[in-house]
């Protein structure tokens, strides 16, 4: 027969160590606790009793040098007598692995409650076959091996397990993996009962001074809370957070509310519902600190009381190490920001820049067909004409341009003075003339074929200029102005997700409507009103203040024989309606005052047209109007695939000198493109759109430069942004120009760009 007072032993042992106990008082007998295989457990300031319960009871503090592990070979049997509740313990062979040890203070009643959904009686049940180990039952139990706990329990708070176990008697309480040796003694009781409850109704979250993950067959620690009067609470410097139910939060709400003093938020709320982390609490308990030491060093200094000022250094010495940490990081914010202070551009002015190295090449593999008097002149140098004898516009021919390698810089200062204006001055500077530029007839500079970012900037190359100049405040939360002598149209109107020029498709037509705008640089003024979260309306005229044309012949809002509306003007409104945060839906018209330049009309201030017009027989004209009709939509199908396009339509009126009749030119434009954001990376975006910059659909006749022989230019752009850094990208893009110049017999004209783009 197997020691029953080693089996009783062993389980007093696990009870303890677990933190759980029964209470003894309805309880007639214990069996004695012995062990061969352990030292004998001392009690501290009272002599052993042999096989003395009471004793064992009264012990205040128990000491265990060393527990010896418990393996599976050990044999457990139920010793009778059993007490008059008929309390009976079963103990089984444990396995070497996963025995957890809970060490932390235990109340003097040792009471432990379980908080669950329960029956009308207070019976917990354990009813399962027994495992085919060397257990002996006493005959005297039952067949069915079940155990009883009866106890008194709280009139609020009854609980009931019942529930099929596994056929393995196994037992975990934070586990552990190894079987663990006991090296703590255990902590003095304290007076008030440790409850553990699972009810929705107990949310306080007593502070322990170890509080363990609990595992257990029913659930785990999630499962549970810890509940201690407030009193007892004796540090809060193991838990992650501090709760509203803890001292120390109600403590410092009270030092909160009674001095008014902010914990940490910016709208001035304590938000007492709601636990937060000890940093948190620690930012508002300095607050509270500054602003009683405050008003103690002042008038007020009596009206702090002396519960506030013992509550205050509680809560101070509880959290002095976050204290510390939060006083330091200040200290080390402040010493960064006095010396950004010392060293910054400005303290209301922001600087923003990008830098660009462009590396472009275009072949034809024969002679392209342009019109232009002399085909050898420089592209910006052309000058359309016609022919004496046939009145048709004359024709040349020129060759392959060489590779070049060329740069841009833009420098932009954004200044605002209280926070929701803007200044924004832009200054650039570049040295580009694309390649492509040779192939173009007269007025299609800077067109087709010719990327974005490969430009001059100003009129001539490495000349700093000053592209934007504009001041952008609110009149209300919805509706903006923005005034000045050099307002950026595109800055406002005709955007496009996908056609963005930084990391969208980069051609001159492929960025904006190739029919607008006379005016992309103006003097003037627009309103800029959000209706709602689907509707936009901008507004606004522009006179003619543009950077790389020359003062003297352009720029009529400066020119006071012109003035701001006697020159090259555009009045411009366009509604912009998004549906939904994927598809953004824009429509605009814009009506434009053109100025004639020499008795024509044409590029590069006469958008919509795009080319060189005359009365049709080489006389001269005079102003211009035109209208321009332009739709274009940006749609994100999906995370990694979107759609966008454009469509425009636009009549030029022009008004000859001579007795010819007025006439109209009517052009259109049009684009259709796929997009493939974060493709092989996050922030890439490859863009493949087909486009129409310039079809003739009437008044072809007046044109000396732009009509070619009937036929219709398209393009092929492909354009495929790749962010090596958060400040450096490359962006390889390739043009496929068919019938350049509205020629059907050139030659498709094919163009490579490499951009290096620097941000900063």
């Amino acid at each position: 027969m197997v020691n029953n007072s080693t089996s009783v032993k062993a389980f007093w042992l696990s009870f303890l160590i677990s933190g759980v106990a029964v209470p003894l008082g309805p309880i007639s007998a214990t069996a004695q606790i012995q062990d061969t295989s352990t030292p004998e457990v001392a009690l501290e300031d009272s002599a052993l009793p042999t096989a003395t319960p009471d004793a064992a009871l009264a012990a205040g503090k128990i000491e265990i040098p060393q527990l010896a592990a418990i393996t599976a070979e050990t044999n457990s049997a139920v010793d009778r007598p059993l007490p008059e509740t008929d309390a009976a313990w079963v103990n089984r062979a444990l396995p070497q692995t996963d025995i957890a040890t809970v060490d932390r203070a235990l109340p003097e009643t040792d009471a432990a409650w379980v908080n669950r959904a329960l029956p009308q009686t207070d019976i917990a049940t354990v009813d399962r076959a027994l495992p085919e180990t060397d257990v002996k039952v006493d005959p005297a139990l039952p067949e069915t091996d079940a155990a009883w706990v009866n106890r008194a329990l709280p009139q609020t708070d009854i609980a009931t397990v019942d529930r099929a176990l596994p056929k393995q008697d196994i037992a975990k309480v934070d586990r552990a993996t190894t079987t663990p040796e006991i090296t703590e003694a255990i902590g003095e009781l304290p007076p008030q009962k440790l409850e553990i409850a699972n009810s929705p109704q107990s949310q306080q979250v007593a502070e322990a001074s170890k509080v363990a993950d609990i595992s257990s067959e029913t659930g785990s620690a999630d499962d549970l809370s810890i509940q201690e009067d407030a009193a007892q609470v004796t540090s809060v410097s193991q838990l992650s957070d501090v709760r509203p139910t803890d001292w120390a939060f109600q403590a410092l709400q009270s030092l909160v509310e009674r001095y008014g003093c902010i914990a940490g938020y910016p709208d001035g709320t304590f938000r007492g519902n709601r636990a937060m982390t000890r940093y948190e609490f620690a930012a508002g308990l300095n607050a509270c600190l500054d602003q009683i030491t405050k008003q103690i060093g002042g008038s007020t200094g009596n009206l702090v009381k002396r519960e506030d000022l013992l509550a205050l250094q509680r809560l101070q010495e509880e959290f002095a190490a976050e204290l510390a940490t939060l006083r330091g990081r200040v200290d080390a914010l402040e010493a960064r920001t006095a010396e950004l202070e010392a060293n910054q551009f400005s303290t209301t002015t922001k600087l923003n820049g990008f830098a660009w190295f462009n590396l472009s090449g275009a072949f034809a593999g024969d002679r392209v067909r342009v019109e232009a008097i002399d085909g050898n002149a420089a592209p910006l140098d052309r000058v359309a004409g016609r022919d004496p004898v046939t009145n048709r516009p004359i024709v040349q021919r020129v060759d392959d341009p060489e590779i070049t390698f060329s740069q841009l810089v833009w420098l932009t200062l954004t200044t605002s003075f209280t926070g929701k204006d803007e200044l924004i001055t832009q200054l650039a500077v570049g040295n580009g003339n694309s390649p492509a530029n040779q192939y173009t007839s007269t007025g299609f500079f800077n067109t087709f074929g010719t990327p974005f970012l490969d430009q001059t900037a100003g009129a001539n190359p490495n000349e700093v200029i000053l592209r934007e100049l504009s001041y952008r405040f609110p009149l209300t939360n919805s509706l903006q102005v923005v005034v000045g002598p050099r307002i950026n149209f595109y800055r406002y109107f005709d955007n496009n997700k996908f056609n963005f020029f930084v990391d969208g498709a980069s051609s001159f037509n492929s960025n904006n409507s190739p029919l607008l705008s006379a005016t992309r640089r103006g003097a003037g003024a627009l309103a800029l009103w959000d209706i709602g979260r689907a509707l936009k309306l901008r507004f606004g005229y522009l006179g003619e203040s543009t950077e790389f044309l020359p003062t003297s012949v352009f720029n009529s809002a400066s020119n006071p024989s012109q003035g701001l509306f006697d020159g090259t003007n555009t009045t411009t409104a366009e509604l912009t309606f998004s549906p939904s945060d994927r598809v953004n839906l824009r429509f605009l018209y814009s009506r434009s005052n053109i100025q004639q330049i020499g008795g024509l009309i044409g590029s590069p201030n006469s958008k919509p047209l795009n080319g060189v017009a005359d009365d049709g027989f080489g006389g001269r004209l005079g102003n211009a109007t035109a209208n321009t009709y332009s739709f274009n939509f940006d749609w994100s199908v999906t995370r990694g695939f979107g759609l966008f396009g454009r469509y425009g339509y636009a009549e030029t009126n022009i008004f000859p000198k001579t007795n010819r009749p007025d006439g109209t030119i009517k052009n259109q434009s049009y684009q259709l493109g796929v997009a493939f954001p974060d493709l092989f990376k996050e922030g890439a975006l490859l863009t493949v759109s087909y486009l129409v910059p310039f079809d003739f659909t009437g008044g072809r006749r007046f044109l000396i430069s732009g009509g070619g022989n009937g036929g219709t230019q398209y393009e092929i752009e492909a354009t495929y942004y790749f962010p090596l850094t958060d400040h450096v990208s490359i962006v390889p893009a390739f043009y496929a120009i068919g019938n350049p110049n509205n020629f059907d017999n050139n030659p498709t004209i094919f163009v490579g760009n490499l951009r290096t783009q620097f941000s900063f």
